[in-house]
């Protein structure tokens, strides 16, 4: 297969299933053989899939990312990075990337999903370009435009939009990340004067880890308790001025501190604020969902403060959203480069006396970055139905509050499964190319960095996952609202095992070992898309109905009992959300299966799909064997499956990963160009014709080994710690 490694993505060859026919992996069957029936794939047709609806712009994107100008450039200072990104930001500007999203009445196209996969393939050039972008027009622009109202737009968006207003989103506070609800910074309508005053009361109020705000940010959204007439209403959002344009100066009243060095993204320039009574003029609270009249008269439009706050978080959903394609789009990145090596690097005389092994023909390799690669493919399919939901949300074609609490719940769920994957199939891949995937040229070490800060922002991951796990038990306690919690666990698990032993093929596995006891045959039964439905459904509706059981009347208990009750389930109801969001990313994949019509890739996406079902219940046997979901023999075929299938999939990865369609402008990796292949080649010939010449040193196992073939050793001499072995041939 490697003489497939060095062509360009795209390139007319002939299938990888033709041209791997007859290669054996060692330790596993032979390769699919040639033939009419072999199947292959439509990379093309599987390239748009994978772009999805917004596919001419995620390509326009690309291209503006695969410019030099706009690329990370490795060794620079941190003082150095931030000023080349912010100047990159003046490319997009230029280029028309960053007002889609924005009211066409300012000169943006009220784009919303299209505007968010623009944005997702930034990760391309350098994540700290892609977060600066974020925190200018994703979160200060978009609190602008979705809090504010239209005259707040007419006023800032322009200059938002042009860059001539850099500016900061300042919610997180040193005493408070992902508890927005609790922050301190406080904003008192003063009547007299029509003027809020905020303010910082202590240290840990101060706003933190807040990109601009080190350096370049004039402005900032400012969220703070909102107080008037001696009522605190909750938290909304304020617009301020920070500094002096000319000068760059901090306003009077005004000071920070810069974060520093970080763990990656260091092109941005996070910093610290606080606020020593602060007076803004009334007009600069964003109003949309609360308003303060002259006289301090508090109204809004959402009676409940609790869903109030909700709704105005809720608006900023896109941070989650675009940090989720992200880093799925930083996961293909990572796979295509590392499966690409990995089908040029040798290592190893396993089978041959001659020749090394092509590193993904050993089984291991294929589960370390096969697995991955099931995974982001899930991943990404995931992503594309939560970008589907966004637009549909904020376009209005489905803005109702359930719309919005899914989307919510939905963005909560896939953006810490997505975070984690990217940080982990990063690191496998660094390790799976040795020491050249350490080296920062091959941006793998690079990338981790940048992305580590991507599960703890814009939500915890932990904490979104607390988030999604009520919901569910919200979702249960609506559903059987007349039912004690104990009826809905026995009724849950006594639908679930109907369903996955009665209804969906699970039965026939055991008749099929009753039957012949073949494992090959209960293997294939398990296989079946319908089981891998069934056993993952049954999994989070029990993990759910179990917990749900646990917390009976927790509502009813003194809140410190209550709180301490939820607190010894806490770790099941996590678990309970994160199958859960497994099971939505391979429903997703499912669901895209059905949109694949050429023949050969759907059966090769099939394989992916199962590998990736399949892998998920191996990760979880304990929990199938020990809830009775699966016997001891019927779990022993599993491993065995997968490795069946990761023989199948071998002669068709590179098509997988050229799917995602990158050229080496996007890749930037030098392991990925075909270098590899071109020493490997070079190192073979020098050895083929040093054999063909007879002039070959003679290996000394080769000598030991001939001693009853007429071969004798005349003696050892030992030097230290040497043996100098000397020989004639006989």
């Amino acid at each position: 297969m490697t003489e497939l490694a060095d062509r360009p993505a795209g390139a007319e060859r002939t299938t990888a299933a033709q041209a791997t026919a007859g290669r054996t992996t060692p330790g596993t069957a032979p390769a699919p053989a040639a033939g009419p029936s072999a199947p292959g794939v439509d990379v093309a047709a599987l390239g748009e899939l994978l772009l999805g609806k917004w596919a001419d712009i995620r390509r326009a994107s690309r291209e503006l990312a695969g410019q030099p100008e706009l690329h990370k450039t490795e060794g620079l200072t941190h003082t150095e990075h931030r000023r080349r990104v912010f100047g990159q930001l003046k490319i997009l500007v230029d280029n028309g990337a960053v007002h889609r999203a924005f009211p066409v009445s300012v000169g943006g196209a009220d784009e919303h999903g299209g505007n968010v996969a623009g944005f997702q393939e930034l990760v391309i050039a350098d994540p700290s370009l892609q977060i600066k972008a974020g925190v200018q027009w994703g979160l200060f622009g978009s609190a602008v435009n979705h809090l504010g109202t239209e005259e707040h737009h007419a006023k800032w968006l322009p200059g938002i939009m042009s860059l001539d207003i850099p500016g900061c989103f300042a919610m997180t506070e040193t005493g408070h990340g992902s508890d927005v609800a609790s922050i301190a910074t406080t904003a008192t309508y003063d009547p007299a004067t029509e003027e809020f005053v905020v303010h910082t009361p202590f240290r840990a109020a101060w706003k933190d880890y807040i990109g601009n705000a080190a350096v370049d940010g004039l402005a900032a959204v400012v969220f703070a308790q909102l107080i008037t007439n001696g009522v605190n209403h909750g938290v909304h959002a304020f617009y301020m001025d920070l500094r002096n344009p000319e000068t760059k100066e901090f306003l009077p009243g005004i000071g920070g501190e810069d974060d520093g060095v970080k763990g990656g993204l260091n092109g941005i320039d996070n910093g610290r604020l606080h606020f020593t009574h602060v007076r803004i003029p009334r007009t600069n609270l964003l109003n949309r969902y609360g308003n303060v009249d002259a006289d301090g008269t508090y109204t809004s439009p959402i009676a409940s403060p609790g869903r109030r706050f909700f709704t105005m978080l809720g608006t900023l959903v896109q941070g989650r959203v675009s940090l989720d394609g992200a880093a799925v789009t930083a996961s293909k990145l990572a796979l295509k480069t590392a499966i690409q090596y990995a089908t040029e690097r040798r290592q190893f005389n396993a089978s041959s006396q001659t020749d090394e092994e092509v590193l993904l023909d050993y089984q291991r390799h294929q589960r370390r970055l096969f697995t991955r690669l099931a995974t982001t493919y899930a991943a990404g399919f995931a992503s594309e139905q939560l970008l589907q939901k966004f637009d549909d949300v904020f376009s209005g074609r489905a803005d109702t509050d359930e719309d919005r609490q899914d989307l919510e719940t939905l963005a909560a769920a896939l953006k810490p499964l997505s975070t984690w994957h990217a940080l982990d199939t990063l690191q496998e891949c660094r390790e799976a190319c040795g020491g050249a995937g350490f080296l920062i040229e091959n941006r793998f070490a690079s990338l981790r960095a940048d992305l580590d800060v991507y599960a703890t922002f814009e939500g915890d991951n932990t904490v979104l996952l607390q988030l999604v796990a009520k919901r569910l038990l919200a979702d249960y306690a609506k559903e059987f609202r007349t039912v004690n919690f104990g009826v809905l666990a026995r009724y849950v698990v006594g639908q679930a095992t109907d369903a996955a032993i009665h209804r969906t093929g699970l039965r026939g596995v055991a008749q099929f070992m009753a039957d012949s006891g073949s494992v090959q045959k209960a293997a294939i039964a398990i296989k079946d898309e319908a089981s891998q439905r069934a056993l993952l459904t049954d999994r989070v509706q029990t993990m759910v109905a179990e917990v749900g059981s646990a917390l009976k009347g927790a509502n009813k208990l003194p809140q410190h009992q209550g709180a301490d009750l939820f607190n010894q389930h806490q770790n099941e109801l996590i678990e309970a959300a994160q199958a859960h969001a497994e099971l939505l990313q391979w429903e997703a994949f499912t669901e895209a299966l059905g949109q694949v019509t050429d023949p050969g890739t759907k059966k090769v996406l099939t394989w992916l799909r199962d590998l990736f079902g399949l892998s998920l219940i191996e990760a979880n046997l304990s929990w199938y064997l020990m809830n009775g979901r699966l016997s001891m023999q019927r779990a022993r075929t599993l491993g065995d499956y997968i490795n069946r299938l990761l023989v199948k999939i071998r002669p068709h990865a590179l098509d997988l990963v050229d799917a995602f369609g990158f050229g080496p402008e996007h890749l930037r990796a030098n392991i990925a160009t075909g270098a590899e292949k071109v020493r490997q080649d070079e190192a073979r010939e020098y050895f083929r014709q040093q054999r063909a010449s007879g002039d070959a040193p003679v290996d000394e196992k080769i000598l030991l080994a001939r001693k009853g073939h007429g071969t004798k050793t005349q003696g050892t001499k030992t030097h230290g710690t040497k043996t100098q072995v000397t020989a004639t041939r006989g």
